[in-house]
């Protein structure tokens, strides 16, 4: 797949006056405009993320409504069920609410619902468990904005809810007690981006204020949030960038113990980045949804003794072993299914395993890039995944395809949908159509948004060292892409990897040679060894290996002449 490269465009002299006030090179400056910096106080706040700039809490829609029921609940003795989905961000949430809520209430339990029998959200199945129970009051965490009848459903049994989600609304709200969703109608928090668990990190900050509890005594919770934020691929910017910054350090300094148990797993010398968490912690944290049940992960992160984590994480990696051998096998025959000549992927299988038909729709966008959606069999229905490309919004769509679906919901980028077996002929050339409406043949391809052309003389360690800074690195703020132009003069190329997927070579201009590698990029390896002249799109990286520190370019792309 041919990807475009488009290099970004700033006010020079905005980067010549943020260069002279802050007194950094003109790439620096360059990078910080790019992400938002104009003034001497907005590096301040991007370079030293702060606590006191986290926005308060009441400023949430429905937060005070919240608040007083869960008062209400802990003045009763009432019991309290925190349910949550299946996903990173659902059993992180439910982690940390559960944590949480144990220090005032007796009765409390959690649920995940089942990814097989139940399916994602809120489930009718799961207010039963509450009734049966004695709960008489649900947190639903990362989902339930959608849960109109199965709120219904519970409020005639005398069960209330609050919602804290953040995922996009429909038409009709359901009439729970309390809905925390940033991005609902009517509500002027100012930060719109917040994961799910963000949002229930916000609902304990908010209850901290009323029952007198100092911020350090739920700083231990945001851990779990910087995971979530991580793996449900929000925005790091405002908000999000803050609760990551300081998610990591707790995770580095002072992890919870099952989190340990999975930073073991990762085998990592240096401390943990943003991309540790999406490429390390996540997927396990996943893979016992995916493969067994959520609350196995849920298990892990409410664990307190290292022997029983340890045991637990054992079996989540076995679960991570097996969805990797699954997703690299139903990858491989989702590939072959492929009709090229569309602008849209859809493709199904009876037996596909359920766990991992997202990963697997991720993997035919890197292969493929138009927005696709991978299904299997689930009893009369088909029911999988979706994902998108840049400026093609695969919510909205669904919503257009509405009457053919059974349920569905998510993101702009992402979603989860079921189809009846009957409709899904329909289904497909629906969205087609509306794929063909929206897309060119131009914009099916893959755009690679590039901060800037530098030469390799202005590589060194200071510039590094600042752009580490720049981390957590994420949506709106990504590890800085630069270009190097006209590179001809290459030594030391090789095949590297178990599988000799990657390689890894030296660049030379003008007496400056440094390193590369790029991972999965092994197709490049003949029209390189050739000396073809190209220009490269790469990251800036630090490389230590045997006590030895130095400078790597992580290739994104090459461009041959």
């Amino acid at each position: 797949m041919k990807n475009s490269w488009e290099i970004a465009k700033t006010d020079q002299n905005l980067v010549e006056k943020i260069s002279r006030e802050l007194k950094v090179s003109e790439i620096i400056a360059h990078l910080l405009v790019l992400r938002g910096v104009s003034t001497y106080q907005e590096a301040e706040r991007f370079f030293r993320p702060k606590i006191l700039n986290l926005h308060d809490p009441y400023l949430m829609k429905g937060m005070n409504e919240a608040v007083k029921r869960i008062e209400l609940a802990i003045n009763r003795k009432e019991g309290v069920l925190i349910y949550g989905d299946y996903d990173v961000d659902g059993t992180t949430s439910v982690a940390m609410m559960y944590s949480f809520m144990t220090r005032f209430i007796d009765n409390v339990g959690y649920y995940i619902p089942d990814r097989y029998s139940e399916g994602y959200g809120v489930s009718f199945q799961g207010i039963d468990y509450a009734q049966d129970n004695n709960y008489s009051l649900i947190i639903a965490l990362d989902c339930g904005i959608r849960a109109v009848k199965q709120i219904d459903y519970a409020s005639n049994k005398n069960i209330d809810f609050i919602v804290c989600d953040h995922h996009n609304p429909g038409v009709n709200i359901p009439r729970a007690v309390s809905i925390l969703n940033p991005k609902q109608i009517g509500c002027n928090y100012p930060f719109k981006e917040l994961s799910g668990c963000g949002v229930g990190f916000k609902l304990i900050q908010a209850l901290s204020y009323n029952l007198n509890i100092e911020f350090t005594q739920i700083a231990e919770y945001l851990d779990l949030v910087s995971i979530s934020i991580g793996a449900d691929i929000v925005d790091i910017t405002g908000e999000n960038r803050i609760l990551a910054f300081y998610g990591l350090r707790i995770i580095n300094k002072s992890p919870r113990v099952g989190i340990q148990t999975l930073m073991n797993k990762i085998k990592r010398s240096k401390k943990l980045d943003m991309l540790d968490v999406i490429f390390g912690i996540a997927p396990r944290i996943n893979a016992a949804g995916r493969i067994n049940h959520g609350k196995v992960a849920v298990g892990l992160l409410v664990e307190n003794h290292l022997k029983e984590a340890g045991l637990i994480s054992e079996e989540i990696e076995k679960y991570n072993t097996e969805r990797k051998d699954l997703d690299k096998s139903i990858t491989s025959q989702a590939l072959e299914m492929v009709d090229i000549k569309r602008r849209s992927n859809i493709v199904y299988n009876d037996s596909w395993h359920k766990g991992v038909v997202g990963i697997v729709a991720s993997r035919l966008i890197e292969q493929y890039y138009k927005p696709t959606i991978v299904l299997t069999k689930d009893g009369e229905n088909y029911t999988g995944s979706a994902r998108s490309v840049k400026g093609f919004n695969i919510y909205n769509a669904l919503l257009e395809c509405d009457h053919l679906l059974e349920k569905f919901g998510g993101h702009k980028y992402a979603a989860g949908l079921s189809v009846k077996s009957s409709n899904l002929k329909l289904f497909i050339e629906e969205f087609e159509k509306i794929v063909c409406r929206v897309i060119g043949d131009n914009d099916a391809i893959n755009v690679i948004n590039v901060d800037m052309d530098i030469n390799l003389n202005d590589i060194n360690f200071k510039l590094h060292r600042i752009i580490e800074q720049f981390a957590p690195f994420g949506p709106k703020n990504r590890s800085p892409l630069f270009i190097t132009r006209n590179i001809s003069e290459i030594t030391d190329l090789k095949r590297i990897g178990k599988n000799k997927d990657h390689i890894s070579m030296n660049i030379r201009i003008n007496e400056k040679t440094i390193k590369c590698i790029g991972f999965n990029l092994s197709h490049l390896y003949d029209s390189l060894s050739k000396k073809i002249p190209f220009d490269m799109c790469y990251s800036i990286h630090k490389n230590e290996w045997q006590g030895a520190t130095s400078l790597q370019l992580r290739i994104k792309d090459v461009d041959f002449h």
